[in-house]
């Protein structure tokens, strides 16, 4: 059965203000919204086409000890890459595996994955992750993508 697993295509996600979290999915990350349901306060957008896969907020006050979510959304090589210059032009700040700020994408070595991490306004942690095409290399642990390219 895993091998028709190709992404994920629905995932949600609570948010403390609804208004301000479709603000910043739609207008600083570029999500088609597909719909709002007021009377249920959620909001629900595509991530890519139909067929590829839709992100639900529920507006639900505080989560239980403050917690906080995390996803990834599977990217092109070229989106992870340049995705540090495309966050700071919207004012979010690019992050790596443990949550340092960064410049540059990190490698994943052991799948391998270029993979940049960000926050969104309820603090929950978003990936934008590709798979490379190179060799697993589960030595190199989580490093920069320019220490990747210098092996």
């Amino acid at each position: 059965m895993s091998a028709n697993i190709l992404g994920i295509y629905e995932t949600h996600l609570p948010v403390r203000d609804l208004e301000r979290s479709v603000a910043f999915y739609r207008n600083k990350l570029g999500l088609e919204l597909a719909k709002v349901l007021p009377d249920r306060k959620v909001a629900f957008f595509w991530v890519g086409k139909k067929e590829q896969g839709m992100l639900g907020l529920w507006q639900s006050g505080s989560g239980p000890l403050n917690m906080t979510l995390h996803f990834a959304f599977r990217c092109d090589l070229g989106a992870v890459i340049s995705g540090c210059e495309t966050l700071m032009a919207q004012g979010i700040q690019p992050l790596g595996f443990h949550g340092e700020p960064v410049t540059e994408p990190v490698v994943i070595g052991w799948m391998p994955a270029l993979s940049l991490y960000f926050k969104d306004p309820d603090g929950h942690s978003i990936e934008m992750l590709a798979v490379l095409p190179d060799t697993p290399d589960p030595e190199f642990g989580v490093q920069s993508h320019l220490a990747w390219l210098a092996r």
